[in-house]
C-alpha cells in the first residue's frame, strides 16, 4: 500500500468534512434565524393579545352601559358558528349581526 493512495483517501475525507462543516454552519444560521423569527412572532402575539383584552374590556363596558347581555351574545355567536360549521357553510363570523331581528 503506497502513501499516494492513503493521501488521496485522506484528501477525500478532508473534503467531505469541509462540505459537512459548511452545511452544518448553514443549518446553524437557519436555526438562529428561525429562533429570532419565533421570538419576534411571540412578542407580536403577546402585544396583540394585550390589545385584544383591552378592546374586549371596552366593548363589554359599552355593552353593559347599553344593557346588552355580553354572555348571551357570545353564547349565541358560538352556537351559530357551530351550526354553520356543521352545515358546511363558509366563515360564519363574516355574517352581519345587528339587533334588529
Amino acid at each position: 500500500m503506497g502513501f499516494g493512495s492513503t493521501a488521496k483517501k485522506l484528501q477525500k475525507v478532508t473534503e467531505m468534512a469541509d462540505k459537512l462543516y459548511e452545511r452544518f454552519e448553514r443549518l446553524r444560521e437557519q436555526v438562529n434565524d428561525l429562533t429570532e423569527t419565533v421570538e419576534d412572532t411571540h412578542g407580536r402575539v403577546a402585544d396583540l393579545e394585550a390589545e385584544l383584552a383591552e378592546q374586549r374590556a371596552l366593548v363589554e363596558a359599552l355593552a353593559e352601559k347599553e344593557g346588552v347581555d355580553v354572555e348571551a351574545v357570545v353564547s349565541d355567536a358560538g352556537t351559530e358558528s357551530e351550526a354553520a360549521a356543521e352545515a358546511g357553510v363558509g366563515d360564519a363570523g363574516s355574517e352581519r349581526v345587528d339587533g334588529n331581528d
